[in-house]
């Protein structure tokens, strides 16, 4: 989850049309945390969703996650919801952040590697350098067991 989150980052939209389906992030204003309390709950700071229709009049989204101003999320599963454009105070898009999955990446990389070099993951995924020596006694079978 943490690899996955860390290839992604939102931008912010200036003009551009946006094609269906994209994942936005769209922030509400006072009036529109206002209004959308009743069915999105209160202190609503950010709806993010997949694009499911735009005029110039409201918003249609498939709502993924609903962030809120105290910190902490809601993660929904895909409810249609619909936002006037004047309750949105920016507009953000979900974009593919290369650094981001590299730094992120390097550092899963480097947190298994020191979990392995101290032994720790080791004994998890069976590391026979670990197991005491040989005590040199052999267990011997008595000559009248036939084998």
């Amino acid at each position: 989850m943490l690899i996955a989150t860390g290839c992604y980052a939102l931008q912010p939209v200036v003009g551009q049309p946006l094609p269906l389906g994209t994942v936005v992030s769209l922030s509400i204003n006072d009036a529109g945390r206002s209004v959308l309390s009743g069915t999105m709950g209160p202190e609503i700071s950010d709806i993010q969703g997949r694009l499911v229709n735009k005029d110039s009049a409201e918003w249609v989204l498939a709502v993924e996650q609903v962030s809120l101003l105290r910190g902490g999320e809601q993660v929904w599963s895909g409810e249609r919801i619909r936002v006037k454009s004047e309750f949105v105070s920016a507009v953000s898009e979900k974009h593919f952040s290369r650094s981001r999955t590299v730094i992120v990446s390097a550092a899963v990389v480097g947190v298994v590697g020191l979990l392995i070099s101290q032994g720790i993951l080791g004994n998890v995924l069976g590391d026979d350098s670990k197991l005491p020596p040989d005590t040199g006694v052999s267990i011997k079978y008595p000559r009248y067991i036939k084998r």
